[in-house]
């Protein structure tokens, strides 16, 4: 509930700042003191968006700050989620600056208005004329119907199924579609696949290739150069071999007379070794050098194969060529097991549906069942606010659909009048008639639920004498279990208010000023008398205004 509001620079609202208590509050005051004011102070604080002109001086910054005592609302669920501090006594402050910028903040934690908003309609539910039509609403009509016939729990549990359906309806709708695509596509992907793998990439290493067809194409060069190469190691009067064994002889005699000419022999020896070896190579590379035209044009068929897929997929390397190989061949896969994969999902459908149309008979049967309590408890309320003759042929079908609450049509059909003929609300019932239906439904829903904090704006709006007190005892009973607030004119509904607060206007240097203050005693009888009689207060008027007071 509303346990404290601060005002602060706001519209006509100076500085302000009361306490609310639990139970029924009224809230009066002469048309235009500021009472839409207050409520607009209030609509900031449950997220509406702000503009200069609600600064009363644009040179500073308005604040609305609203404490909350909210234990009762099992809302620690929400803060979690969007990551907010949890206090059974929240406050929410709204703060618009002079540059036109607003900020919003729940127990200090910077919030955007959307979250702002989502929790506002959970804590105070402002009722006026516009709202009213929210009776006609059918998502409203079933949410009445649903807190009456208890199934609030099973359309939860309905919609957590019904989520799930439908994500598997979108998943088997993708599958059937991609189905259809590589139903298109397949045979081009097969042709694709079957290029690639005749090309044998795995273990194909480009460079090798090339290496190896560059040999092949110069086999004659490399025959010649080597064969060469070997004249000049091993000729036998003028060869690099024969003259270095030459030189190895002559040093070899050198070496017993100094250690300098043992290490020079030894390093001739070393030469003569390495060029043995190379010389050695020589004739394995010249055996080996063989031109092989059929080899060579293998190669280059390779070669070429390999550039053209390349070129043709676009892409650089063979590891590339690779990849696209894989994901054809998993598309091939996947096209020969797709029809099982639907297979599975329309039979996880069936099995989803069946379980929707259980529960959703479970929930029809406790609508239906709930629908004479709901008619009987609103004719006979309606009855004590002057209208006797109101019926209601509410009416709950059977469809094949699965809505978001459920499988069924609903009706919410209203007369007026005696004999009259069963219409929709917004048809049948006039703007006063709708506020004491809905004024009825609140009343009925309070037993079944804890609601927020409600603020009845002008409820009593075309009604008078006996009806209003009808209506005040209404309000008064559902101020018992909830926090309710009343903007009236009525004096029988002003005077059943455990608390009662004034709006009014004050002219202080030219400059006016809407301020709010809570009465006591006996000027709580002269405001209820004032609304009697008028600005001259009768005495009559003051007896009257005690009599309400007590009774």
């Amino acid at each position: 509930m509303l346990t404290q509001l601060s005002i602060k620079n706001f519209a006509l609202i100076d500085s302000l700042q009361v306490e609310f208590d639990k139970g029924l509050t009224i809230i009066t005051g002469e048309t235009g003191a500021g009472k839409s004011i207050l409520l607009g102070g209030l609509a900031l604080i449950l997220g509406k968006r702000a503009d200069l002109s609600s600064l009363k001086d644009t040179t500073r910054k308005c604040v609305i700050e609203a404490e909350f005592s909210i234990k009762k609302y099992k809302l620690k669920n929400f803060f979690e989620t969007n990551d907010l501090d949890y206090d059974h006594d929240t406050i929410i402050r709204r703060e618009i600056l002079p540059s036109g910028k607003s900020r919003a903040f729940i127990n200090d934690v910077p919030v955007r208005l959307g979250v702002l908003n989502s929790l506002g309609d959970q804590l105070i539910d402002i009722h006026s004329q516009h709202q009213t039509l929210q009776l006609t609403d059918n998502q409203f009509q079933f949410q009445v119907i649903d807190t009456l016939a208890n199934v609030t729990d099973e359309v939860i549990s309905y919609q957590t199924r019904l989520n799930t359906y439908q994500k598997a309806q979108k998943e088997l709708q993708k599958i059937r579609q991609e189905q259809a695509d590589l139903e298109k596509e397949h045979d081009y992907n097969m042709f694709l696949l079957k290029e690639l793998e005749e090309a044998k990439l795995e273990g194909l290493i480009v460079e090798d290739l090339e290496a190896q067809y560059e040999r092949l194409n110069n086999a004659e060069d490399i025959k010649t150069n080597l064969s060469a190469s070997e004249q000049l190691l091993s000729d036998e009067q003028v060869g690099v071999l024969h003259l270095i064994s030459e030189l190895q002889t002559t040093s070899g005699k050198l070496s017993d007379i100094a250690p300098e000419f043992l290490n020079l022999s030894e390093r001739i020896k070393s030469v003569y070794i390495e060029l043995d070896d190379i010389y050695n190579e020589v004739i394995n590379l010249q055996a080996d050098a063989e031109f092989d035209p059929e080899l060579l044009a293998q190669i280059g068929e390779k070669l070429q194969k390999i550039f053209d897929l390349q070129k043709k997929h676009n892409v650089l390397t063979v590891e590339e060529l690779r990849n696209i190989q894989n994901t054809l061949a998993d598309k091939a896969q996947t096209s020969e097991n797709i029809e099982d994969v639907i297979k599975e999902k329309e039979a996880v459908l069936q099995q989803l549906q069946k379980e929707l149309q259980t529960i959703a008979t479970s929930i029809r049967k406790k609508r239906v069942a709930g629908i004479p309590i709901l008619t009987e408890q609103l004719e006979t309320m309606l009855a004590t606010l002057g209208m006797p003759n109101a019926r209601f042929n509410i009416k709950v079908t059977q469809t094949d659909q699965l809505y978001a609450n459920g499988m069924d049509d609903l009706q919410f059909l209203f007369a007026a009048n005696k004999g009259g003929n069963f219409s929709e609300l917004k048809k049948a019932a006039s703007g006063g008639e709708l506020s004491r239906v809905m004024l009825c439904i609140k009343a009925i829903l309070s037993k079944y639920m804890q609601l927020p904090t409600i603020m009845f704006d002008e409820i009593d709006t075309g009604v008078s004498g006996e009806v209003a007190n009808k209506m005040a005892k209404i309000m008064q009973h559902m101020g018992k279990s909830m926090q309710v607030f009343s903007i009236t004119h009525l004096p029988q509904i002003a005077a059943k208010g455990k608390q009662h607060f004034k709006v009014y206007k004050e002219d202080i240097n030219e400059v006016t000023t809407t301020h709010l203050k809570q009465l006591q005693g006996d000027e709580r009888v002269r405001e209820i008398a004032q609304m009697l009689s008028g600005a001259k207060i009768l005495d009559s008027a003051l007896a009257n205004a005690k009599e309400l007071l007590e009774s």
